[in-house]
């Protein structure tokens, strides 16, 4: 990156950073989860060590200002006189895939995971992107759902599944299906909840959509670890698909004119399947795969893009993951997988130094100064 060093202090979730410079990536070891005071402390004295190896030109983070790791590098930036840059995290989970496979032209990102700020201030993890470096745009992005109690719902897929209901308009259903698993006066609370929509945020993620499926086929009601919801689903679904296959329907997964995937269809097919719970996961992804597909088509032929980038979480899972691909492939548009990276938040600070470095590179040619800011959108004619 034209020789530039940059120092990207990772995700919240599975920290690790990264000192990215035109010869290599170099690593630190991994920390884990910043809500653990001791990985917090773990990070402090990895930057140090990588700071250690010689200047940096700037810092790199994610948007969230409450995250230890961005504070950590705006006091770092102002201590040696760099700029800090912020990185919306799901642009950074595209860009670790162009940073890993060089891959210098602009792409059409698919960015699905758990959670991740938004410029809006809310909860994303189902996005449609265009990226080219530094420079990227939404597109549009999965049918927002509701979070009833806010983290918590992460936390027991039920209640996305209490929330999907709602949206479909079968809010009267919820006691019926989930009072036997968590008690009537729960699910009385959470209906009154949505209808009023008390504390519930609402989010565009991807993995909660997978924990109102796994959820309303009662494969996890609640999940001790993370994505045992969604983990659950794909086994299901993989099993069923080892000795059947489906077609998709399109009308499943409509996209509306504003570029939003609307998955609520889908989800009330599975409801009408669920007394089959296996070949009703093997529902789920085969057409969200389809979906997707369509959807990032449609944005790569309307932005002239031969290449769709796969970043986050939600694409370790290898059923929708090989299936996504297929479906691109099939269309003759280049698809880009992680290889030796994580396409998890794991792998996150390599793409958040790769975006900073080209804002940087930008700046230079276009003899800008370049401050400690944020990666806006930006149009993809710019």
């Amino acid at each position: 990156m034209s020789g530039l060093r940059v120092l990207a202090v990772g995700a919240w979730l599975k920290n690790a950073a990264c000192l990215l410079d035109e010869r290599a990536a170099q690593w630190s070891a991994p920390h884990g989860d910043l809500a653990d005071a001791a990985n917090c402390i773990a990070l402090e004295h990895s930057l140090d060590t990588l700071l250690a190896a010689g200047p940096v030109d700037a810092l790199a983070h994610d948007l969230h200002p409450d995250f230890h790791s961005t504070r950590l590098a705006l006091a770092l930036a102002d201590r040696l006189g760099v700029p800090a840059i912020g990185v919306q995290h799901h642009h950074a989970h595209i860009a670790v895939l162009q940073a890993e496979q060089l891959a210098r032209e602009p792409v059409i990102g698919l960015a699905l995971d758990g959670v991740g700020l938004g410029t809006d201030g809310r909860a994303w993890g189902g996005e449609l992107l265009w990226v080219d470096g530094a420079r990227w745009q939404r597109l549009g992005h999965l049918s927002p759902l509701a979070l009833p109690g806010g983290d918590v719902a992460a936390r027991e897929p039920w209640r996305m599944a209490a929330a999907a209901m709602h949206a479909l308009g079968q809010g009267d259903a919820i006691e019926a299906r989930f009072a036997s698993a968590v008690g009537a006066p729960a699910t009385a609370l959470l209906h009154t909840m949505l209808q009023r929509g008390l504390n519930c945020p609402t989010t565009t993620s991807a993995g909660r959509w997978f924990d109102a499926v796994a959820g309303a086929l009662g494969l996890a009601v609640r999940q001790a670890a993370e994505a045992e919801a969604a983990i659950a689903l794909e086994r299901a679904a993989a099993a069923w698909l080892t000795g059947a296959d489906l077609t998709p329907d399109a009308e499943l997964t409509p996209i509306a004119g504003d570029g939003q995937l609307d998955l609520r269809p889908l989800f009330a097919h599975v409801l009408a399947n669920a007394a089959d719970v296996p070949r009703a996961a093997a529902l789920f992804h085969v057409n969200l795969a389809a979906g997707l597909a369509r959807w990032a088509i449609g944005a790569a032929q309307r932005h002239r893009v031969d290449t769709v980038a796969l970043g986050g979480g939600c694409f370790m899972n290898r059923v929708l993951t090989q299936r996504l691909s297929a479906h691109l492939e099939h269309a003759g548009l280049r698809v880009l997988r992680a290889r030796t990276v994580s396409c998890g938040d794991a792998g996150l600070a390599l793409g958040q130094a790769w975006a900073a470095a080209d804002a940087l590179r930008r700046a230079d040619t276009d003899r800008l100064n370049v401050t400690s800011h944020t990666l806006t959108e930006s149009s993809p004619c710019a």
